[in-house]
């Protein structure tokens, strides 16, 4: 017979596989289905969270290409791929950052606010309301708590000592939003 601390180390590690595949799930269906609910406005899950980080009101004299990617937790690389598509589809304009010229300011567009506000908020809405249609305010939460408790712990692993490759403490606060 196994000791009661072993079953439970071996139970929490088969839930821990179980919520983190569910996690997997959850993004690829996030990506399929939140991708279908904006698509007639030619946007992506990853447009719209760009769309997102900009639109919130310390955003909206823009980001550098560095502080949008920490926030939105991709590299460089992936988002600028994308923060190209956008500015070639008149949703993004670039521009240097008159306070660091070796640093590029990232806004949207009047064109892109447009869409943003008016074309895909809207159906991001009904997509969220769909989602947890039966969530409670209290569900919902919880389970922002227990991601952004997720969250945390895979930053911390990210960078164990919360320093960037030069030294510098990044000081990083936990992204809480999606869009806003």
């Amino acid at each position: 017979m196994e000791n009661p601390s072993q079953e439970a180390k071996k139970l929490k590690l088969e839930m821990a596989n179980r919520l983190f595949f569910r996690l997997y799930q959850c993004a690829n269906m996030l990506h399929k289905t939140g991708s279908r609910a904006i698509e007639e406005e030619g946007l992506t899950t990853q447009q719209w969270a760009v769309l997102g980080a900009l639109s919130r009101d310390e955003a909206r004299h823009g980001m550098s290409i560095g502080e949008l990617a920490r926030y939105l937790m991709l590299s460089r690389q992936n988002l600028s791929g994308v923060i190209g598509r956008m500015e070639r589809d008149g949703h993004l304009h670039t521009a240097a950052d008159p306070n660091d010229r070796r640093s590029r300011l990232v806004r949207m567009t009047p064109s892109g606010q447009q869409v943003w506000l008016h074309l895909a908020l809207p159906k991001i809405h009904d997509y969220y309301s769909q989602v947890l249609e039966d969530f409670s305010l209290n569900d919902t939460v919880h389970a922002v708590h227990y991601l952004l408790k997720i969250l945390h712990n895979m930053q911390r692993l990210d960078q164990p000592e919360h320093e960037d490759a030069h030294g510098a403490n990044l000081g990083m606060k936990s992204n809480t939003e999606f869009t806003p």
